[in-house]
């Protein structure tokens, strides 16, 4: 067990972790992806001084496949817009689904899922330089989740399908705590399952090491000194894909354990 590791519960009524080849209607994976289950750990808490990488996802319940047909907008909201909303709410008009600028798609998704996230916590390069240890932000985030603090409410692949969650002090106590309150035996709950190719993530943690880059480089005036807002290197997005085997029921998804594959889908 490394010091650095951490390991949180999570569940939900709804999940859909969308395939990204899927390009008109929402599909999901059978299971959570890496870069969900950062998403959601970063929901609880972050700082630019340090970044997560996920170990493995647990599955305590795979869920049972659903799916169903919602209006979707088409338009977005625009920056301007947004401002002259805060400014003046009576000059702008909401954007409603239907009316014209909506459209009828359906969705095949998870229904009452339940994972045990193990992710290792480590320092960027801006952190190694601050004041405060590793321990710190581990102490941080072991009191957030006991308390069920998040700065935004974590959700589960999509917004609109909120996650809870819930601090662990270890995966194979909880795992099988969990199955004998499911009245299961926790071996009865292992399965295996060769995925395929799955998503990774989409930003290389190996560029998140080197730090956070802010909206805008322009300085701010702190304490009557004017500090650059950013730090770090900026980061483009590139999709990274792996090979996904659920092996006891667990998925390893830890960089070093797995084979990435950036830009271009290719067998093994």
């Amino acid at each position: 067990m490394s010091e650095n590791l951490i390991t949180i519960r999570a569940w939900g009524d709804y999940a859909c972790f969308t395939r990204p080849e899927m390009k008109v209607e929402r599909v999901s994976y059978p299971v959570m992806t890496p870069s969900a289950a950062r998403g959601l750990l970063e929901a609880i808490f972050w700082e630019p001084q340090i970044y997560y990488l996920i170990d493995a996802i647990h599955v305590i319940q795979r869920g049972d496949w659903f799916s169903f047909r919602r209006n979707e907008v088409e338009d977005a909201i625009s920056l301007s817009n947004s401002k002259t909303w805060m400014k003046e709410p009576h000059k702008t008009t909401p954007i409603r689904a239907g009316g014209g600028i909506g459209t009828q798609r359906s969705m095949l998704a998870l229904a009452s899922i339940e994972y045990l996230i193990t992710a290792e916590v480590h320092l960027t390069d801006l952190g190694k330089k601050g004041r405060h240890p590793l321990k710190t932000y581990l102490d941080e985030i072991k009191r957030r989740s006991k308390n069920g603090k998040c700065y935004h409410r974590p959700y589960l692949g999509v917004r609109e399908f909120a996650a809870d969650f819930e601090w662990e002090e270890d995966a194979q106590a909880a795992l099988e705590r969990r199955a004998a309150e499911l009245g299961k035996n926790w071996q009865n709950i292992w399965f295996e399952e060769e995925l395929g190719l799955m998503l990774y993530d989409v930003f290389d943690h190996e560029q998140r090491v080197r730090g956070f880059q802010w909206l805008t480089d322009e300085p701010t005036p702190i304490k009557k000194k004017m500090l650059p807002r950013w730090d770090g290197q900026l980061v483009k997005p590139e999709a990274a894909f792996f090979h996904a085997n659920i092996k006891n029921s667990k998925l390893d998804c830890h960089p070093q354990r797995v084979r990435l594959v950036r830009n271009r889908l290719i067998e093994r």
